[in-house]
């Protein structure tokens, strides 16, 4: 064998073995065949992944057991990740195995989820009739592509505010520097981090996921299969506001936990790519939503927006960012956003403009010459 030729086999797989063409993912969705759950494993990624990639096994492998695909698709997502990205995940599980070792729940109740004790009967009702329709009648859409809806009941919010205090209280007592929920907000806490990993799966799986699969199918709505999960807080001795920005996920679901406060809204400018996302906002873009205890807010996560100042008193969100390994993938090789990009869609609809014209133009020459 040549040395280009070993190479090539050891860019196959990272082993030096070439995978035969049976033992590769295939290029569509088997949708026929119903995925385990991998959430009972111990695993260097979310366990939705593994299930959404299941789809995705040639058929051979479609019934082997549970450990052995975890070991292929372990393989693949390890291959396919940034350079140092599997570094980043084993350091960040042994950060987080830290905290579960040490920590011990306030309200236990809350890392199951519960349904009944969670939500307000209206959603459940909505969620339990799976369609556009049931979905409108608790929803608002004030502006498009951003729909508000009671979701959380009181009670659930209180304990979440008290579980979150509880945890900040353990961080100061043992000294203990936690990861900030993201690269904006320096106060809060990662829910993931401290247990909830599984309950916040689960809620996005059967009751984020039917709604975006109504709503936001041309953004990965239809595959969302990781999330990032965490709490922020606004107020004195907090954050006080956030600045004008997108966020790292194809959806997002933002919820005001509590409690008292005054200002804080949140502000709306348009939907955009990465090439359009710090071009104008149109007067049709501009859109300002007043927090309320209990209500979610759902929109895409490329909706630009931000957070005016909380002037007084203590806001806390739960803020959920759901993503798609599939729709990031497929992004890579696109050029045209405009089903769902504000600008591509106005460039679009001008090129077609000056299409029209073009052809026009080149019809009345033509008669032009006809006639003459």
């Amino acid at each position: 064998m040549s040395t280009d030729d070993a190479t090539e086999k050891a860019r196959a797989n990272g082993n030096g073995v070439e995978l035969p063409s049976t033992q590769r993912l295939i290029p569509f969705e088997n949708k026929e065949h119903n995925p385990e759950s991998y959430e009972d494993m111990q695993l260097d990624y979310s366990p939705l992944l593994f299930s959404s990639l299941e789809r995705y096994l040639p058929p051979n492998m479609l019934n082997l057991p549970r450990d052995r695909k975890v070991h292929f698709l372990s393989d693949i997502l390890t291959r396919y990740s940034p350079q140092g990205e599997h570094t980043r995940v084993q350091k960040h599980r042994k950060y987080r195995q830290q905290i579960l070792s040490n920590y011990e729940p306030r309200h236990k109740e809350l890392y199951t989820m519960n349904a009944a004790n969670f939500f307000v009967p209206s959603f459940l009702k909505a969620i339990s009739e799976n369609s556009e329709e049931s979905f409108r009648s608790i929803m608002v859409e004030p502006t498009p592509g951003v729909y508000t809806f009671e979701m959380f009941q009181p009670k659930f919010c209180e304990m979440l505010m008290a579980e979150v205090e509880s945890m900040e209280r353990w961080v100061h007592d043992q000294r203990f520097h936690i990861i900030c929920p993201n690269t904006m907000n320096k106060y809060g806490v990662v829910l993931d981090d401290f247990g909830l990993e599984t309950m916040l799966n689960k809620l996005m799986d059967g009751y984020i996921c039917p709604m975006s699969r109504v709503f936001f199918p041309e953004v990965g709505g239809l595959t969302l299969d990781s999330h990032h999960g965490f709490v922020v807080e606004y107020g004195v001795n907090r954050d006080i506001e956030l600045g004008f920005h997108v966020d790292d996920s194809e959806v997002t679901l933002n919820v005001c936990l509590g409690e008292q406060f005054y200002g804080g809204d949140l502000f709306f400018r348009g939907v955009r790519c990465d090439k359009h996302v710090n071009t104008e906002t149109q007067s049709e873009e501009v859109f300002d939503y007043a927090h309320i205890p209990g209500r979610a807010v759902l929109h895409r996560g490329r909706h630009r927006h931000g957070a005016r100042a909380t002037i007084s008193g203590h806001r806390v969100n739960l803020v959920i960012w759901c993503r798609s390994s599939v729709f990031r993938e497929l992004k890579k090789h696109q050029n045209d956003f405009s089903s769902w990009c504000g600008d591509c869609r106005r460039e679009k609809k001008e090129r077609q403009h000056l299409s029209v014209a073009a052809t026009k133009l080149e019809l009345l020459k033509r008669d032009g010459i006809s006639a003459s």
